[in-house]
């Protein structure tokens, strides 16, 4: 039988014992925000077709908000950029090809977006959120093999990289909920859900 540890408010590290400088909390928290909104975003692009990078014809600019591109109307929010999206010279892109609109696909991205854009907004679940967001990015990363102008380093690795930094510097406690969420028993137990 394993003895129930408790802890006290004491014993919950914060961002002020990683991050000393008030400022560079704050800056953390402006970072934070901005790529959570950035999730959510995406999201509701693809959820709605709001005419941004869903709902808008490539060709023409016709731009169909809430239209057949929309997931809500049976829009894929995988199939364009995994099926033409992905270099003709990617050593993985017959495999990002042949996952590009299948169901569970479409609803994985989904719920990622929507998951990691909440808890970085709300600065709660910010591991997870950096973990699932980081694994996010690298596979974009891979579909957008080989890069144009740096042949290793894009926008997605530095997304990756910056969501573990938030992670790692308890970014949600600055104009979030995150000190109140890791004083909840749950994510005591299970630290990963900080």
């Amino acid at each position: 039988m394993t003895a129930v540890q408790h802890h006290s408010d004491a014993d919950v590290l914060v961002e002020r014992d990683v991050v000393t400088h008030e400022n560079a909390r704050r800056g953390l928290a402006v970072v934070r925000i901005g790529f959570g909104l950035t999730f959510l975003w995406a999201f509701f692009d693809k959820l709605l077709a709001l005419g941004y990078a869903t709902g808008k014809n490539a060709d023409t600019g016709v731009v169909d908000r809430f239209g057949p591109d929309a997931w809500i109307n049976g829009g894929s929010p995988t199939f364009g950029f995994l099926t033409f999206g992905v270099p003709e010279d990617n050593p993985f892109r017959e495999f990002f090809n042949n996952i590009a609109g299948d169901g569970w696909a479409n609803w994985l991205f989904m719920i990622g977006l929507l998951g990691i854009g909440l808890a970085l907004t709300f600065g709660v679940g910010i591991r997870i959120a950096a973990i699932t967001g980081a694994a996010l990015y690298v596979a974009m990363w891979m579909a957008s093999l080989p890069l144009e102008n740096n042949p290793v380093l894009d926008v997605h690795l530095l997304g990756a990289v910056t969501v573990v930094v938030l992670a790692l510097t308890l970014a949600g406690d600055t104009w979030g909920l995150g000190k109140q969420w890791a004083k909840m028993k749950l994510v005591r137990r299970f630290p990963v859900l900080r």
